[in-house]
C-alpha cells in the first residue's frame, strides 16, 4: 500500500466510525442541548434566508482588539490555540475565518442550534456567556488572523470538477459558488475551508449528510452533502487541507 493509499484508507475508517460515535454522544447530551436536536420537549427556531439577513444586518462591528482580549480572558486557547489555529483535528481552524460565519456559529452554539455532539456541548457553555458585540469582537480577532499558507489544489485532484464545476446529474452546486475557487471565503456566511484539519473537515460533512447537524440556513448544507460518498468527502478533505503528508 502506498502512502497516498494509507492516508486515504485511514480517512475512510474514520468516516466509518463516525455514525457510531455521533449516536452516543447523543445519547450523553443534556436535555438543554437534546431540545436543538429535535429530542426533548423545547424547539428551536432554525434559521431561513429572512431571519438570517435580518441578524447578519443588525450585527454588531467587531473590534479585533477586544476580541483578543476575550479569547484570553475566555481561555479559548485551550482548544482554539492562541491565534485560533487548528491544534488538532478535534477543532477547526478559526484563523482568517470569515467574521459572519464565526458570528453565526457562536449565536448557534449559545442558542442550541448546535448540539450535534459533546464537542458543541463545550460550545453551547461558553457562547451562553457571550452577549452579541462579544461575538462580534471574538469573529473579528479571529479573522483578522489570516489565512495559512497553501498552493492552489491541482486541477488534476479527484474532486477538481466537483469543487469548480458540481454534479448536476446529483443536484450538487459546485463547492466553489459558495467557498470560493481555494476554498478561502464566498460571502455572508459561508465559511472558509482552506487549511481546516482533515479528520474535522470530514466529521463536520458527515454530520451534515447524515442530518446530524442542521444549523445551516434552509438546510443548505445539507442538502448538498447529502449525495456525497465517504470517498468523496474524504477527497474533499485533503482537497482543501493544508497538512504536510508527514501530519496526516
Amino acid at each position: 500500500m502506498t502512502t497516498q493509499q494509507h492516508h486515504r484508507s485511514t480517512r475512510h475508517a474514520l468516516l466509518a466510525g463516525i455514525a457510531t460515535v455521533a449516536t452516543v454522544a447523543t445519547m450523553a447530551l443534556p436535555t438543554t442541548a437534546l431540545a436543538a436536536t429535535g429530542a426533548g420537549k423545547t424547539e428551536v427556531a432554525q434559521w431561513t434566508p429572512a431571519t438570517w439577513h435580518e441578524t447578519m444586518r443588525t450585527m454588531p462591528t467587531g473590534d479585533a482588539a477586544r476580541g483578543e482580549k476575550l479569547h484570553d480572558d475566555k481561555f479559548c486557547a485551550s482548544c482554539h490555540g492562541s491565534r485560533g489555529e487548528a491544534l488538532t483535528g478535534n477543532w477547526p481552524l478559526l484563523a482568517g475565518q470569515r467574521a459572519e460565519y464565526t458570528y453565526k456559529q457562536l449565536l448557534d452554539y449559545a442558542e442550541h442550534r448546535r448540539a450535534e455532539d459533546q464537542r458543541a456541548h463545550i460550545m453551547n457553555v461558553a457562547a451562553e456567556e457571550l452577549d452579541r458585540q462579544e461575538m462580534a469582537d471574538l469573529a473579528a480577532f479571529y479573522e483578522q488572523q489570516g489565512l495559512p499558507d497553501a498552493p492552489k489544489p491541482e486541477d488534476t485532484h479527484p474532486v477538481h470538477q466537483l469543487v469548480s464545476v458540481g454534479d448536476p446529474t446529483r443536484l450538487i452546486t459546485p463547492c466553489a459558488a459558495c467557498h470560493g475557487s481555494n476554498g478561502s471565503g464566498g460571502i455572508n456566511e459561508s465559511p472558509t475551508l482552506r487549511g481546516q484539519p482533515e479528520a474535522y473537515f470530514i466529521r463536520t460533512m458527515a454530520l451534515f449528510r447524515d442530518g446530524e447537524r442542521g444549523n445551516d440556513v434552509a438546510h443548505g448544507m445539507s442538502q448538498f452533502a447529502e449525495p456525497l460518498t465517504d470517498e468523496e468527502i474524504a477527497n474533499l478533505a485533503e482537497y482543501y487541507s493544508t497538512e504536510d503528508d508527514a501530519t496526516r
